[in-house]
């Protein structure tokens, strides 16, 4: 009930302290980017890792040398993909998504909530996270490109932050 055989457990050891430490090495020659994120692609890459370590430690079906392949091929396509992205602008956009303004100047936008399935509720509750307790002291909040969201404050200067994202045109402010 607990387990088949010593074997099982010795070569879930075996094999997982080997995964790990081939998995570590790898990460640490592919660079800090590998485990970022900045974007969906990023994280997908994570979890993929992830899941392909849980498989070759607990599949005997999966040979420890085929798990190490697998990492390498995760790992040499994400550090490919992330190459070519930072040298050639379709392929960033390709797979990076841009940054959502969802509030601006005190006013809620909808259609752009709508379009990135936010409601006013989850904005609200970011907000009361970050200790803000009055709409009107914030200038901002934006979807990041990896899902979380940014406050930011109002002040006497328009933020430069918000230079590459789109403030919305009139069609797109809330209707009074």
């Amino acid at each position: 009930m607990f387990y088949d055989d010593w074997h099982d457990l010795g070569r879930v050891l075996l094999v997982g302290v080997c995964a790990y430490v081939a998995l570590v090495l790898m990460l640490r020659l592919s660079g800090n980017r590998t485990l970022s994120k900045l974007n969906a692609f990023d994280f997908v890459v994570t979890v993929a890792l992830g899941s392909t370590l849980a498989t070759v430690l607990l599949s005997k079906d999966v040979s420890l040398a085929e798990g190490v392949l697998a990492f390498a091929v995760l790992i040499g396509l994400q550090f490919l993909v992330t190459w070519t992205s930072v040298r050639v602008s379709w392929v960033n956009h390709l797979v990076k998504s841009e940054p959502v303004l969802l509030f601006h100047q005190g006013r809620f936008l909808p259609r752009a909530m709508r379009r990135a399935r936010v409601v006013e509720q989850e904005v609200l509750a970011v907000l009361r996270e970050q200790g803000v307790a009055r709409l009107d002291t914030v200038e901002a909040v934006v979807l990041e490109t990896d899902g979380s969201l940014s406050i930011l404050r109002r002040s006497d200067k328009s933020p430069e932050t918000l230079a590459h994202v789109r403030v919305p045109g009139p069609e797109e402010a809330p209707r009074p």
